[in-house]
């Protein structure tokens, strides 16, 4: 089913998608970099800073997908999670704690009913290269087992390929494993790997395949490839979901996640939601980083903010 009536023609047939996908407007690549970059130069007042760093922290999605990942280490980011600073019970929790689909059981237990969601990757993450039913056994897995969000990959090899209606029908497929019995659905995050999709033009129109099928965030990166997010790419992204709700009135949300590392990076890209996208999604409904280094900065900034001097990093804990 389309999003939208407004787009009930475009996903009718590859063809029609294509013609769709091929006539958005060209990205202006120069001008996109520039903008990013122009943004990035704003300065903000220590009183706003302290508004942005607590921000930032509710917008983190916690993240540990290691192939060494415990029980023990999941029970240890998702206390972290919930109180970041144990010596300051005024930090914000982060938005979530995201983990491998087997590691979702732990994470719902530890963290007890605290009001941080937990996030699976699902989908053959992070190549995406696996079959249909096992994408969608991994989705259902994962939903199972107590996620409240799913981080899915999509194909890029079928993407760059041009097969464009393929990736809207697994995205939609994946979108209706992520509802349970009871009608109750986990949220879907949509993943480009933008570093493997070679320009900005199939960034955007990855974007719009994505937005198409339903999801619910439209995300960067997994965060294991070389070039993650970047100011350009999530400025583009910002400006897709805002002219999708131009044009229909549905609001989807956007992770950047990779490479975003320090509290100078986080207020840049908030910066970049509040120019572009606007105030609606500066909330962690609508706006992540998939990042768990950032937190330890933010937290050493926060404290500078509070006490006038620096803990250094054996203040925090290590992820």
């Amino acid at each position: 089913m389309p999003t939208t009536p407004a787009f009930a023609d475009v996903t009718t047939s590859d063809s029609a998608l294509r013609r769709f996908l091929h006539g958005l407007p060209g990205v202006d690549a120069v001008g996109l970099e520039a903008r990013a970059a122009a943004l990035g130069t704003r300065s903000i007042k220590t009183s706003a800073k302290a508004y942005a760093i607590d921000l930032a922290i509710s917008m983190i999605d916690l993240t540990t997908l290691e192939g060494a990942d415990t029980p023990g280490k999941v029970r240890s980011l998702a206390a972290k999670a919930v109180h970041p600073d144990p010596t300051d019970r005024t930090t914000p929790m982060t938005a979530a704690v995201c983990v491998y689909p087997d590691m979702v059981a732990a994470a719902k237990a530890a963290l007890n009913g605290a009001d941080v969601k937990v996030a699976s990757v699902a989908t053959a993450f992070p190549a995406g290269r696996a079959a249909l039913p096992v994408k969608l056994a991994d989705t259902r897995d994962a939903v199972a087992a107590g996620a409240d969000e799913i981080d899915m990959v999509i194909d890029r090899g079928a993407f760059l390929a041009g097969r464009y209606l393929e990736t809207y029908e697994l995205i939609k497929a994946v979108k209706e494993a992520c509802v349970r019995p009871d009608g109750t659905a986990a949220r879907l995050k949509v993943i480009f790997e933008t570093g493997e999709l070679s320009t900005y033009d199939n960034i955007r129109r990855a974007s719009w395949i994505g937005m198409l099928a339903g999801a619910d965030f439209i995300k960067t990166s997994t965060g294991k490839v070389g070039v993650n997010a970047t100011p350009a790419n999530t400025l583009l992204m910002l400006e897709a979901v805002r002219d999708f709700k131009a044009q229909t009135g549905i609001q989807i949300g956007v992770k950047p996640a990779g490479g975003i590392r320090t509290t100078k990076d986080a207020i840049k890209f908030l910066v970049l939601v509040n120019e572009t996208a606007g105030e609606d999604w500066l909330t962690n409904e609508w706006f992540r980083f998939g990042a768990s280094s950032l937190l330890n900065d933010l937290l050493m900034q926060r404290q500078k903010l509070n006490t006038g001097r620096y803990s250094g990093p054996d203040y925090v804990t290590v992820d």
